[in-house]
């Protein structure tokens, strides 16, 4: 995102939509921070500029990935949907990507306010990888991968900042441990937040299996979790 400083006023209007601080008024004109912008557009859509000084610059690869991972209205040619990660995992009466025995997780890397570079990104899901998960391939940040075995990503990518990537995958419910165990050591090593998403089928006798797991592995989870009853229209049928 530019700031024409021919048109620009400097009134500050701009300022309070930026969710990572990035632009800045002087006397005469703001400015962006061009390194610090994730492209997600709230200052375009939201500040109602009063004389049109904001516009949106061609985006090009690899500063592209920003705007696809920070702007909630761009679509990911992976999946097809606008957003950061995949149909959510949460719809899984739909989508049946989670057996019993299972359970997906999703961590999301950055929020905004603090957004986060894909080098971190990647020592995240390097970690993972040790473990031998499989990535969702329908996820734009698995996209940007150049070796999903080892959850290396594209060079040209690691410098790229966005206000938030979000890693997916499943795993046995006994490897739930390792990968709490990995995630508490890869975090002394980023420089932005991560928070975590554990979604699991409930048992047949009512039980969600993953709270026992995470009691016993020191992770604390909100008590306001979402359970999706499938009262929609269910697809996937038991195998």
């Amino acid at each position: 995102m530019r700031i024409d400083p021919e048109k620009c006023v400097a009134c500050g209007q701009c300022e309070v939509y930026c969710p990572v601080g990035a632009i800045t008024i002087g006397d005469e004109h703001a400015e962006i921070d061009f390194d610090e912008c994730t492209e997600c557009y709230n200052c375009l859509r939201m500040a109602d500029c009063p004389v049109d000084a904001i516009y949106q610059q061609k985006l090009e690869w690899p500063r592209i990935v920003r705007s696809v991972l920070s702007d909630v209205l761009t679509i990911a040619p992976e999946s097809g949907i606008s957003g950061r990660g995949t149909e959510e995992m949460k719809t899984n009466e739909v989508t049946g990507r989670f057996k019993h025995g299972w359970a997906g997780v999703g961590i999301e890397v950055g929020r905004p306010t603090a957004g986060a570079r894909f080098y971190d990104v990647e020592k995240i899901a390097m970690a993972m990888a040790r473990l031998g998960v499989e990535f969702e391939a329908c996820n734009p940040t698995t996209s940007l991968m150049s070796d999903v075995k080892t959850g290396k990503f594209k060079d040209d990518v690691l410098q790229e900042k966005v206000l938030s990537a979000i890693i997916e995958f499943s795993v046995p419910l006994e490897k739930l441990p390792q990968v709490f165990d990995g995630l508490k050591e890869v975090s002394r090593r980023i420089e932005t937040v991560f928070s975590l998403c554990i979604a699991s089928r409930v048992a047949p006798d009512g039980e969600v299996p993953t709270h026992a797991i995470m009691r016993q592995s020191g992770i604390w989870f909100a008590p306001n979790c979402k359970t999706n009853v499938g009262l929609g229209r269910p697809l996937v049928k038991e195998a």
